[in-house]
């Protein structure tokens, strides 16, 4: 009984507790540091592995809150991905888990944003380590346990032995990264699909399932994914006690 009443002291005083607001330039420098890895090509081909590990996961965890059976995930060396589940082969389960993969990583990064908004910077990063072993058991093939469990040692790492400042760090970096990152994979669908390099894309299965045109898929992965970027970043940008609707509307009215 005292075991859980230590455990509980220890949650509430140290991962549910709230941090202080970090600087303004932490929050700045790693959002442009983010937005430095998500642009370059070379650099984007590696951290985009930690995007396919949200999108096969959201499509994983929509397919289990249907009622589907998850069978299995995927994890491939090119950045793809794939996951497996079984059930009907049309209806919204089937729809719910198809359109949830290119929003997830831009879902995510709004959900951290939420919580980084409010001081939560320790949640945020035991929250993943929740995640990421929920996901590891699912995973099917070698590169996919590899790519996941250096990801959870990574922010164990961090979450256990970094100093409060480089937690905030991380945390910003991580939030700002899945922001701007869950936009780019859109314009790369879209892209493989003019090229038609991906006449199976979650897209073009969306189309077919509903007979709404993919490229209509692909507008609304890119709207909802745009959305949560820019109410992530005002959220980020509110922890840190910049309003950022006013200073945009400022600049706005100084304009020309």
């Amino acid at each position: 009984m005292q075991a859980l009443v230590d455990l509980w002291h220890w949650l509430t005083g140290t991962v549910f507790a709230a941090q202080s607001a970090p600087p303004r330039l932490l929050l700045l420098g790693t959002g442009v540091l983010a937005l430095a890895v998500v642009v370059p090509r070379q650099v984007w081909r590696t951290a985009r592995h930690t995007i396919t590990i949200a999108h096969e996961g959201g499509h994983g965890l929509a397919a289990l809150l249907t009622g589907r059976r998850l069978t299995g995930i995927r994890l491939h060396s090119d950045t793809s991905g794939l996951t497996l589940s079984s059930g009907r082969a049309r209806g919204p389960g089937m729809a719910l888990t198809l359109l949830a993969g290119y929003l997830t990583p831009s879902l995510l990064g709004l959900g951290g944003a939420e919580l980084l908004a409010h001081g939560r910077i320790r949640l945020l990063l035991w929250a993943a380590l929740v995640l990421l072993p929920a996901m590891l058991v699912m995973i099917r093939n070698a590169f996919g346990v590899l790519s996941v469990t250096i990801t959870g040692a990574v922010v164990f790492a961090v979450s256990w032995f970094a100093s409060a400042q480089v937690q905030a760090a991380f945390a910003y970096l991580g939030v700002w990264f899945l922001l701007i990152g869950g936009v780019r994979p859109v314009f790369e669908l879209q892209r493989s699909r003019r090229g038609h390099r991906a006449t199976d894309s979650d897209a073009d299965q969306l189309g077919r399932l509903t007979g709404v045109a993919a490229v209509l898929w692909v507008g609304l992965f890119l709207v909802l994914n745009l959305a949560a970027a820019l109410a992530g970043a005002c959220l980020l940008l509110r922890g840190a006690g910049v309003d950022a609707p006013a200073l945009l509307s400022s600049w706005l009215s100084r304009s020309p």
